[in-house]
């Protein structure tokens, strides 16, 4: 049964599809292999590079040709990539029982607790749920819930390989992987994180300026982990520009960088990338009872959702063609839409002249045949288009009518570049999934929340509550809108058109400093080296991301 899933499931898309440079494999098993008779698992070798990367590195131990038996196990479930570590293995005189074709749970299951290693390396498959062959998935499932953790549908495979393998480490083990970035700041990865917290005394983390997988817009980082360390306990960062520098690093320089202390907590790990007075000053904030979360002041929620954009978002020169103006109804589609931290009838004006698709086709909810001409004549085109046929579209009564249509209080934006926006909305306009809506749920005067928004404490919690991945932009749930402090303005003398003026001209920092001076200063009594040390997180976390812009 296995091999049939296997053969119906394209190789590439099974284990990942990229295998690792030898820069890293190397970095890795010189980081991880240290005394000559150390046993090593690789849990997923594909078609070999660590498995000859570990033989190199007994080689330089000492070990010669005929002692490296029974030091290395590797494991791989696809027959012709473990064919091919058995060739690179075979060539220093390692038998065909050295690699296994397996499914790595299946082996460990079989092994009846036997399977015990002083090291494990590799890099475990970074693939979705509904891509991981459900008879593998329930072995690690089942021997995850054993370890009294909770995988879902959005477990990615990478955490089960991770965290079996390291529960088969011998008491001082070490364990070095190459997984996504993810690991730092998405929710499924959360209660790996508080694993790892606990299971390990030390935990390195490298990270590359540069994107390694650049193909797959996937940031990585090499795991590295330690056990029963008895000194120098806790989390480092190290972030590197390139591969190349791996070649070069000196690995007692990576041994001897500053350790921080590692919370065992669902937190992301962001806040890592911070020296320890930046974390502490972060920490200080967390328990300030006079800093509420963005969730105390406002409700955030998705946009609408269209069901085919091209279709229901029309230009001005569209709606003119087909003369659908009292069938349409003001919708912001792009976060470049806002200019200031208000939207207002003239923004609204000037992107329809602009002919930014800023009209939502929108009769009334009718049967067909009630509607107006122009209306079934626009409907009639949608479905010889085959709009219709899409799914949001198909489950609708009238597909034609897009649902959850209110026009909110405020905007923010889902998707951040240079730096996150509160925009209040005096139109009517409602917006796209690309775009959250906010209902205030206090009293304050909406501009009194837009411009609290804008102080470098909020700006600096929302790069670690939001999610980066490879291509540089930051996205937000709504949930995670919500978890941002934001503190509030009392009473100030800020002008509000002199704030929305500087953003529309982008001058981001000079409205933030008569923000941070009123509020973070004046009235929360912040030092202005902490109001500063605030501003370098929000730039240090903000250009790191950006870096990874194409």
């Amino acid at each position: 049964m296995a091999t049939e899933i296997i053969e119906n499931i394209d190789s590439k898309k099974l284990r990942g599809g990229y295998y690792t440079p030898h820069a890293i494999t190397d970095f890795i098993c010189k980081w991880a292999i240290t005394k000559p008779t150390q046993k090593v698992l690789e849990p997923s070798c594909g078609d070999g590079n660590f498995i000859e990367s570990a033989i190199q590195r007994f080689k330089e131990l000492g070990v010669p040709n005929n002692k490296l038996f029974g030091l290395i196990k590797g494991i791989e479930i696809i027959e012709g990539e473990a064919e091919k570590s058995k060739e690179r293995a075979a060539k220093y005189g390692l038998n065909s029982t050295t690699i296994v074709h397996s499914d790595f749970f299946n082996y460990i299951s079989n092994a009846n607790g036997e399977a015990h290693f002083d090291v494990v390396i590799g890099n475990p498959p970074f693939i979705r749920y509904q891509n991981f062959p459900e008879e593998h998935r329930e072995i690690a499932f089942k021997m995850m819930e054993e370890m009294d953790l909770r995988p879902n549908k959005l477990t990615n495979i990478w955490v089960p390989f991770l965290v079996i393998s390291a529960s088969k480490l011998n008491r001082f083990g070490k364990l070095a992987m190459v997984i996504p970035a993810e690991l730092f700041q998405v929710k499924y990865a959360a209660e790996t994180r508080v694993f790892l917290s606990k299971f390990f005394s030390r935990i390195t983390i490298v990270t590359f300026k540069k994107l390694v997988f650049a193909d797959i817009q996937q940031e990585i980082v090499i795991l590295l982990c330690e056990k029963d360390i008895t000194s120098n306990k806790g989390i480092r960062v190290i972030e590197m520009n390139s591969l190349k520098d791996l070649e070069t690093v000196d690995i007692d320089t990576v041994q001897k960088t500053d350790v921080k202390t590692l919370e065992h907590s669902t937190e992301k790990w962001t806040k890592y990338f911070l020296n320890e007075a930046e974390i502490q000053l972060l920490r200080k904030i967390k328990l300030d009872e006079r800093i509420k979360p963005s969730s105390d002041i406002m409700d955030v929620d998705v946009g609408i959702v269209t069901g085919r954009n091209e279709y229901f978002m029309l230009t001005k020169e569209l709606v003119s063609k087909w003369k659908l103006n009292p069938y349409t109804t003001k919708v912001v589609s792009k976060s470049n839409h806002f200019k200031g931290i208000v939207f207002t009838d003239e923004d609204f004006e000037k992107n329809s002249d602009d002919n930014c698709p800023a009209h939502l086709f929108l009769p009334e909810n009718k049967e067909y045949s009630l509607l107006p001409k122009v209306c079934r004549e626009y409907i009639v085109y949608g479905e010889e288009m085959g709009f219709n046929d899409g799914y949001k579209c198909r489950i609708r009564k009238n597909w034609y009518i897009t649902p959850s249509m209110w026009s909110p209080d405020a905007f923010v934006l889902r998707q951040v570049g240079d730096y996150p926006k509160l925009i209040l909305n005096k139109t009517e306009a409602s917006s796209t999934d690309t775009i959250h809506r906010v209902r205030f749920k206090t009293k304050v005067k909406p501009e009194i929340i837009a411009l609290s928004f804008l102080n470098s404490l909020t700006f600096a919690f929302s790069e670690i509550l939001g999610r980066s991945y490879g291509g540089g932009v930051l996205t937000f749930e709504p949930t995670e809108i919500e978890e941002i402090p934001l503190p509030l303005l009392l009473e100030h003398k800020i002008d509000f058109k002199e704030i929305d003026a500087l953003i529309r001209k982008r001058k981001i920092e000079e409205a933030m400093d008569i923000v941070d001076k009123e509020l973070l200063i004046k009235q929360l009594k912040f030092s202005e080296s902490e109001v500063q040390m605030l501003r370098a997180i929000w730039k240090k976390l903000a250009d790191r991301r950006n870096g990874r812009r194409n």
